[in-house]
């Protein structure tokens, strides 16, 4: 190791000490590091989901945060779902279609369902979610989804059938989405936009109160269409930002399940207390955008001056405790159609004389934006300190997740934006690249409020290419079109390439069935307490 490299991680290390009360040396998977298991013990049939963040919405159409739509799923089911490998599994159709120009898809649904509501389930209540969604004046964050849907033709009472406006060969996976999760016709109607507050669907579990930045409880749907299911009585989520009170939790039996596990603590807490540790690879990439429409990040020089000054080999280390991989492309490498970039070492010479070629010498100060849990404030601190060595001074701005979401999304007009740098996540929940690359770079018809291309980044060839993408079913010519838009972007650098992380949870170990998927939401489908 080089000595200058020694220094900066010593340093970047001081600063996680101080946000981090214990560490431990970090290894490729948490497995319990051959401790003799404690079996821990359960009283009672409800249990605790303790989660980094708080809930934004219940509206899985009007969602974008990949942990509410986590919550959803347990009231709410679609049409299909995933298992967890990311395979399309049906759930509330039991067999779908599609034409050989991938335009049309017919769904055949599961007979005798109903709405926690007592309302039916059928062809009329799938019609009603999808012209809900495919409204181009809904304002709905998951419109981009499914915009391509032209028509949803009830064809007999469990029969439905959709028409698109141009070949996509994702649909089906798109309709796997958790966006596409369905409402109760006459809750929609009941409840107009207060139906985000007041979620009806057909899951395993209903919705009994939300207490905003307190917690969510759901309690087990009685008439569940399939026997035996659920096996819990109910289940809390419970937000809970501070890294070390989640871990208190799970230690004290105060929380069942809880996730993320904090990186720094994932490998010494499993085995103890009866608490087991999964960390697996996953789809969620970390990245820091830049607002390619502001000065001085317009400036291609700027942006790679940036990009130089950050060593991502040092972030997995430092920030994931080897929790993660750099990221090599816009998308992790199991999503569909991911092609591997060529990745550059940090060069902090070559930085400053990029930001002197921008006319900016001495630097320039800037604000970075991001989430207010522990993980995401290391992540924003890391890289304020190195954005430091290249004098950009840098504010680290971390907001509760209803007002970042605010911030960034009441936008109507570009020019408006305040958003400068943003510390954030994707997961691509169809597992295709489509969805990984188009709402968070597809130019201008993908800028807030309609979409998350929060960089303002519009080129032309790339948006070309997208396009070119979505036109064909032929998975060879979708492959090519999207490695060279990742091409292109990876040159283009509207945004700071991070890390692929692992997906990281923590539970006792009399559970079991509850799991996170690789696009990093929960699924509890066969949860179950071992007694």
């Amino acid at each position: 190791m080089k000595r200058s490299y020694a220094l900066l991680l010593s340093l970047v290390l001081l600063l996680v000490l101080a946000l981090a009360a214990c560490s431990s040396d970090s290894k490729d998977e948490a497995d319990g590091g051959g401790k003799e298991q404690e079996q821990a013990t359960k009283e009672g049939s409800d249990i605790v989901v303790a989660v980094a963040s708080t809930l934004t919405s219940m509206d899985p159409h009007d969602t974008n945060d990949t942990l509410s739509g986590s919550v959803q799923r347990t009231i709410f089911e679609g049409l299909l779902g995933f298992d967890e490998e990311m395979n399309v599994v049906p759930m509330l159709a039991k067999e779908y279609s599609a034409n050989d120009e991938a335009t049309e898809f017919t769904f055949i649904l599961n007979e005798g369902i109903k709405f926690h509501d007592g309302t039916p389930f059928n062809a009329e209540a799938v019609k009603v979610n999808f012209d809900r969604l495919a409204d181009p004046d809904s304002g709905l964050k998951r419109h981009s989804l499914y915009s391509l849907i032209a028509n949803t033709e009830v064809v007999s009472e469990y029969e439905v059938k959709f028409t698109l406006s141009e070949p996509f060969g994702a649909m089906i996976n798109t309709f796997a989405h958790p966006a596409g999760l369905i409402h109760s016709p006459k809750a929609l109607e009941e409840f107009g936009k207060d139906v985000a507050t007041n979620p009806v669907g057909t899951g395993q579990f209903k919705f009994v109160e939300w207490k905003p930045g307190e917690g969510l409880e759901v309690t087990k749907n009685e008439d569940y269409r399939i026997e035996d299911q659920p096996k819990v009585d109910g289940i809390t989520f419970k937000p809970v930002t501070e890294n070390g009170s989640r871990i208190a939790m799970l230690q004290t039996g105060e929380a069942d399940f809880i996730y993320p596990v904090p990186t720094e603590q994932a490998d010494s807490i499993d085995g103890e207390n009866g608490i087991e540790v999964d960390s697996k690879p996953s789809i969620v990439v970390r990245y820091m955008t830049m607002n390619t429409l502001k000065e001085p990040y317009d400036d291609l020089k700027v942006r790679q001056a940036l990009d130089l000054a950050v060593d991502k080999e040092a972030f997995i280390e430092v920030v994931t405790n080897g929790h993660a991989s750099v990221l090599d492309s816009i998308i992790a490498p199991a999503v569909q159609y991911y092609s591997k970039q060529e990745t550059t070492k940090p060069d902090i010479e070559k930085a400053k004389s990029l930001l002197k070629e921008a006319g900016l010498e001495d630097g320039f100060k800037a604000k970075i934006w991001g989430a207010n849990n522990s993980s995401a404030m290391k992540a924003m601190q890391f890289l304020q300190q190195q954005f430091a060595q290249i004098n950009v001074e840098v504010e680290v701005v971390p907001m509760e997740a209803g007002t970042l979401s605010d911030k960034i999304w009441s936008v109507q007009d570009p020019k408006d934006a305040e958003i400068e740098m943003y510390y954030g996540g994707w997961s691509p929940s169809t597992g295709d690249a489509d969805w990984g690359i188009r709402p968070l770079l597809g130019g201008a018809e993908n800028f807030p409020p309609k979409s998350y291309n929060v960089s303002y980044y519009d080129n032309p060839e790339v948006n070309g290419l997208i396009a070119e993408a979505l036109e064909t079913a032929d998975s060879d010519k979708r492959a090519e079109a999207y490695e060279k838009a990742q091409s292109l972007l990876w040159d283009d650098l509207p945004w700071i390439s991070l890390s692929a992380e692992n997906t990281i949870s923590g539970k006792k170990n009399y559970l079991t069935g509850i799991y996170l998927l690789p696009d990093g939401s929960l699924d509890v489908r066969n949860l179950e307490i071992k007694k």
